[in-house]
């Protein structure tokens, strides 16, 4: 049997910002895809109290990465104990802990402890930790920072859509049309290309050309994952548009008593650099901008939702018998 050598280290950053926001954040691992750069997606298994079970996917190095973490949260001490509970194999998870320190006022430390334990003859199923490394870790304690001392301001640049379609078809063709996304190019006018790549069953990277309102073409790189058996597609943009820092998202197909409801939900955080807006407008105005991209999200979205039902009902009516 393979050695295991415990490799333990701790990285800190003094924030401007109370211990209470700082908590707060971290706390908050459903919303980690939307504010932390590596987190693609966050699902919660177990939010009862303090003990928490949460399925996270993440990127390090371009892997996607994925394991299931116990978390104990102890907002009085403001302190969050975690250990991978299900890492990815046949890596033999990693703990370690959230602590964040009240400072003088209206500051705060906070520091992630962890162990990682690394057998010596061990060459495959690193966890997103040993993938990450030195630098991602500091940067991503340098997100937290960032996040935490614009926190008042942090809603202003939250822009989030919801639309809906019924659709008088089956879930499984409506959900298949949402998967096969790299179906999309010629139907979607400013969709002009699309490669998509699912090495694991599941998980999708995407790259794709895009044309803005002022006929001007950028490049957008995502991550699906794909529940299938609940009818669900989470995203994440990992590299967005001049007007957005962060954009992630949900498609669904919600069945019920009277017939099939498709859902988009979007969020995108408004990049700082309002000088130009995801249509190509130039423009300073942070709410014009808002107003722009929630408009641009949804007319998008519902575009596609409606391409989904269309293409749900026709598969119906090409097999339904002659009468």
């Amino acid at each position: 049997m393979a050695e295991t050598a415990l490799h333990r280290t701790s990285h800190r950053v003094d924030i401007t910002a109370s211990a209470g926001v700082v908590y707060g954040l971290v706390a908050d691992a459903v919303r980690w895809p939307l504010f932390l750069a590596p987190t693609v997606h966050v699902e919660p298994l177990d939010l009862e109290g303090a003990d928490q079970r949460l399925r996270l996917w993440a990127l390090a190095h371009g892997e996607v990465t994925s394991w299931v973490t116990r978390r104990t949260l102890d907002p009085a001490a403001r302190r969050i104990d975690f250990r991978q509970e299900i890492p990815a194999p046949p890596a033999q998870g990693v703990s370690g802990s959230w602590v964040v320190e009240e400072l003088r006022e209206g500051s705060s430390r906070l520091t992630l402890h962890y162990v990682l334990p690394v057998p010596e003859e061990r060459t495959t199923g690193a966890t997103w930790l040993e993938l990450a490394g030195e630098a991602e870790l500091r940067a991503l304690l340098e997100n937290v920072k960032h996040l935490a001392e614009r926190w008042t301001t942090l809603d202003e640049l939250v822009v989030a859509v919801e639309d809906t379609l019924r659709v008088d078809g089956p879930a499984e063709l409506a959900y298949d049309f949402l998967y096969r996304m790299d179906n999309w190019p010629g139907q979607l006018p400013w969709l002009t290309r699309l490669d998509l790549v699912e090495e694991t069953p599941g998980i999708q990277r995407v790259r794709m050309d895009m044309v803005t309102d002022s006929g001007r073409t950028h490049t957008t790189e995502a991550v699906r994952v794909c529940f299938p058996h609940s009818g669900r597609i989470v995203y994440k943009l990992t590299e967005s548009s001049a007007a957005t820092a962060a954009q992630a998202g949900e498609w669904s197909v919600e069945p019920d008593t009277t017939g099939l409801t498709v859902v988009a939900r979007h969020q995108a955080v408004l990049s700082r650099r309002y000088g130009t807006d995801a249509t190509g407008a130039a423009d300073t105005d942070p709410t014009a901008v808002h107003r722009r991209v929630r408009q641009v999200l949804s007319r998008d979205s519902t575009a596609i939702l409606r391409l989904a039902g269309r293409y749900a009902q026709g598969a119906v009516r090409r097999i339904a018998p002659k009468s």
